[in-house]
Formats: C-alpha cells, sequence, structure tokens
C-alpha cells in the first residue's frame, strides 16, 4: 500500500512530540565480548566525568562502545538511472545525486562516501558506510541503502582487521539491513527499547563520515516522530549530532552506552551537516533485524490500495467534519480490498478499532498483519460508516510495488478544444476528455485550484462521489456543496495515470458559474 502526497510542495516536515529535557546519572554499561589479549569492553562501568566547566565528558562512553562500531566497504556495480522516489507519484523526482528537493532544503540518505572508479561497462563503484556488531557471533547491523547493490561487502574494525562480509538480509522499506562476519567473540552493543529517549536527551553518534572512521560526535534529540518523504514505517527520530556522508547505518547511543537510533538521513540545502540529521529509531530497528535474522527478510500484511491522508479540508468536503484520517485513491483489481468491498473513494477511520488519522497511520497498522489476518476497516461512504472484514495478503517488495504504481489502465492526455473555448468551473477552464472525465485546460493563477497544484493537462475524474465527463456534471456538484454549506468540494485527479484526491474551495458563484 502506498501513500499519496500533497500536489503542493512540502515546505517541512511533519512535526511531532512533546519537548522535554532530563537530567540523568551519566552511568552506562555496554554488553560486550572482546579478545582474549585485551581486557573485555564492558569490565568496568564507568560515568562521564565533569569537566572543569561543568560540562559532561563523553570520553569514556566512546572508548567502551566504539569497539563495536565498525566501517563498512562496498563494491557494487553502478546504477543506470536513479530510481524515482515511492509513492511519490506528483512530487520532486531524485536528481542524479540521489537528492529529492523538500521546500528551501534537500532530503538526502546519509550516503556512502566514496567515488566512481572509470571502468568498461557495466561501470563500478565504491564505497564506504558503517555499521554496528549486535552479537558477539558477528551479526552487523548497517542501512539497505549502504549494501543494497554491493557484489562484495569488506568491513574494518577498530582494532584494524579486515573482515568479509554477507548479506543476510535487508528491508528497503525501513532502510535496514544485516551484514555477518565470520567471528566467535566481538564486542557488541544492544538496542534500547525501554526508556525511550525524549526531546533533550544527549545523544552520540559514531561511524565513518567520509571516510574518516571512528568518528564520534554528540548532541541532543531534537524531536520524535519525523516523517520524511517516501517512508511509511519509520517515525523518525531527529537529532543534532552531527552525521554525514559515511555515517550511514552507523548507531547513535544514549548516555548508558546503548543504541537509540541508527543514523540514516540527513536534510540539507549542501549535502553535508546543518545539524539535523534523522534516526531509524532503536525499537524499529531492533524488530526489523531480528526478523531479517530469522527469515532473511521482512513480512508486512498488504490489502492493495493505495491512499492518500484525508486532511481537514479534505474530511469537510465528505461531510466529515475536521476528522483527520486516510482516502483509498485506487484498488488494486483482483487484491484483498477490492474482494472485501472497498471502493475508490472510502476515507479509512479505523483499522482493527484502532483511530486512523493519516495514510501512514493506515499503512503501518495493515503493515502489522501478517498474511491471512483478517483486517476490520471502518471507512466512511455516501455519509455514512461502515465496516469492511479484509482478508489481508503479503506486502510486495518496494521493486515490485513500484511497477504497480501507475495505474494499469492510464489514460492519455486528452485532445480537446483550444482553452479560450472551454468553460470555467471553479477557476478551471474544463473541457469532455476523449476517453471520459473532464481535462483540465487551463487555471486562473489566482484560484485554489492552481493553489493547490492543480495545472493544464489533468484529468478530473470524478467531483464527490459523482463522475464528471461535462462541465455541468461538475457545475452541478458544486452547486449541491454549496447548498450543503460545505466549503470546498472534493475532486479526483489523474495526472499522468496516477491519481489524487485534491478538495478545491466552492468560493462565492461568479457570472453564474460554479
Amino acid at each position: 500500500m502506498k501513500s499519496s502526497p500533497d500536489f503542493r510542495s512540502r515546505k517541512g516536515l511533519l512535526t511531532g512530540a512533546a519537548a522535554g529535557a532530563t537530567a540523568a546519572v551519566l552511568a552506562f554499561s555496554v554488553v560486550a565480548q572482546a579478545q582474549p589479549a585485551k581486557p573485555p569492553v564492558n569490565a568496568k562501568p564507568a560515568e562521564a566525568a565533569i569537566m572543569p566547566n561543568g560540562m559532561p565528558s563523553f570520553a569514556d562512553i566512546v572508548e567502551n562502545v566504539a569497539p563495536a562500531v565498525v566501517s563498512i566497504d562496498v563494491e557494487s556495480r553502478a546504477k543506470s538511472q536513479p530510481t524515482a522516489l515511492q509513492g511519490n507519484p506528483f512530487g520532486a523526482e531524485p536528481d542524479e545525486d540521489g537528492a529529492i528537493p523538500f521546500g528551501p532544503f534537500t532530503f538526502r540518505r546519509v550516503d556512502p562516501e566514496g567515488q566512481q572508479r572509470e571502468a568498461p561497462a557495466p561501470r563500478r563503484t565504491s564505497g564506504t558506510g558503517s555499521g554496528f556488531f549486535i552479537s558477539p557471533d558477528g551479526y552487523i547491523v548497517t542501512n539497505n541503502h549502504v549494501v543494497e547493490d554491493a557484489e562484495k561487502i569488506t568491513v574494518r574494525t577498530t582494532d584494524e582487521r579486515t573482515l568479509t562480509a554477507r548479506l543476510i538480509g535487508r528491508d528497503e522499506a525501513t532502510d535496514l539491513a544485516v551484514i555477518k562476519v565470520d567471528v566467535k567473540a566481538s564486542p557488541y552493543v544492544s538496542f534500547q527499547n525501554q526508556a525511550k529517549p525524549r526531546v533533550g536527551d544527549w545523544v552520540i553518534a559514531v561511524g565513518n563520515p567520509f571516510n574518516l572512521g571512528g568518528t564520534a560526535t554528540a548532541g541532543i534529540v531534537s524531536a520524535l516522530h519525523r516523517a520524511q518523504p517516501g517512508s511509511n514505517y519509520v517515525d523518525y527520530m531527529q537529532i543534532d549530532a552531527p552525521i554525514n556522508r559515511g555515517n550511514s547505518g552507523g548507531p547513535t547511543f544514549d548516555i548508558h552506552g546503548r543504541v537509540v537510533g541508527v543514523n540514516t538521513a540527513i536534510f540539507s540545502p549542501t549535502g553535508g551537516s546543518v545539524g539535523i540529521g534523522f534516526d531509524i529509531p532503536a525499537d524499529v530497528a531492533d524488530q526489523v533485524t531480528k526478523q531479517l535474522i530469522a527469515e532473511g527478510k521482512v513480512t508486512r500484511g498488504y490489502i492493495g490500495t493505495t491512499v492518500q491522508d484525508a486532511s481537514t479540508a479534505l474530511s469537510e468536503s465528505v461531510g466529515l467534519g475536521e476528522r483527520k484520517a486516510a482516502i483509498v485513491v485506487a484498488v488494486s483489481p483482483g487484491g484483498p480490498s477490492e474482494q472485501a468491498g472497498i471502493r475508490e473513494g472510502d476515507v479509512v477511520l479505523k483499522v482493527n478499532g484502532g483511530d486512523i488519522s493519516s495514510a501512514t497511520d493506515l499503512t503501518r497498522a495493515v503493515g502489522l498483519a501478517k498474511a491471512g489476518d483478517s483486517v476490520r476497516m471502518e471507512v466512511w461512504r455516501d455519509g455514512k460508516r461502515q465496516t469492511f472484514n479484509v482478508r489481508s495478503g503479503t506486502r510486495p517488495n518496494e521493486q515490485e510495488m513500484a511497477l504497480n504504481n501507475t495505474l494499469p489502465n492510464a489514460r492519455p492526455r486528452a485532445a480537446t478544444p483550444a482553452p479560450q473555448r472551454a468553460p470555467a468551473v471553479l477557476g478551471m477552464q474544463v473541457a469532455p476528455g476523449d476517453k471520459g472525465g473532464l481535462a483540465v485546460q487551463g487555471v486562473a493563477a489566482n484560484s485554489n485550484a492552481a493553489d493547490k497544484g492543480l495545472k493544464r493537462g489533468d484529468l478530473i475524474v470524478s467531483a464527490g462521489s459523482r463522475k464528471t465527463d461535462s462541465a455541468d456534471d461538475l457545475s452541478a456538484v458544486v452547486d449541491q456543496a454549496r447548498k450543503d454549506g460545505r466549503a470546498n468540494v472534493l475532486l479526483l485527479v489523474e495526472r499522468e495515470g496516477r491519481k489524487l484526491y485534491v478538495p478545491v474551495e466552492i468560493g462565492a458563484p461568479a457570472s453564474g458559474r460554479g
């Protein structure tokens, strides 16, 4: 299931948890085993030293956890072209470096540091990232984007050993992967799943930025529950401890030496750290890596829908007031949802009794199901609540989802009369499309439709629950919505084979037109 964004350029990230601060005793312990020639890493739990200026020193903590952190060298075959951002049908595409424009800034994976080597086709690349041992027998956590195309993976430890690693499993949806080296007694660190960090807590990131190796940075947790484009399964933790290229897959520690996050992305106009980094939280990483070790992959529930956020304006347009939810944009033919009776335009309010306030909520709730489980969905349809039981399937992988992201019966852009001859509704000049729907021929610059991102070439498939094959159809829906006292009319818009619901403000009637 994919969630679809708004037409407009997003100006920032989804904000999250309330701020707080903590004053904790800076004591810790690390679960670790070491080579017999050296004292065990956890031989002497240490407290952070207090410097003359009253600030804490994290030197003892870094000294104890650093042996569990590794640098990862990867050799791979170069991709022929960048991959489009999954689940972003009308959003920006990554540039040649994989960066995604995001308002005034740029969202970037914390890419492995490296360079391309000149060679005959197919081209080959090399790069480095970070990782960390989570067991004494050689299991290492890193990012999926560090190793996804790897043909050879080499691990370098802090005691200057070079080990060949093999891929155990990877999960594109959370950007996590597990690799393994053949060792019997490696230092390792543990995920912190109990006392979750709060905004304002100290954190320490250790990794391999710019291939410098063994680098530690410190900062605080800046925010929780951050969203990122194209990611539906992770509420990211934002930190201001600097992370850069090559930090990918490295750990972030709390003041007790426990892993609270996995470095995965930065938010930057330059590609370097500006103090806004993102970590996959420890509880998500722990759950995913355990499944990767046990099964080599992660399986999630799947009901065969494309969904988007039902914003306040969208909910108002279908009679739900200010209730936030998720709306079904498309239903996969023959999929679990279609078989259960779910339709395009259904607004999902609850899944298995839990409230749904966004497309991400719905994706995660369904993802918890196993193949064959019954997923109970409460939806809003034609002004009434209805309940459906959907038998979950197994979610396809990200590549398979990308192949199915375009509607199978996408209609080509319709050839229509010149814009000046088309009637205007909601600030748009519209004319019947060759294969149904209304083709948008022009949009007034000062209209709400323009503000919402509609443009020439879009196809209006329906308005409210009514198909729109003529300007009169659209005008009738607008007139009825105005009589019902609604501020918006809900349009289902198709662009290049992909659909999105857009609530457009009605406004006052002008010259007899809607």
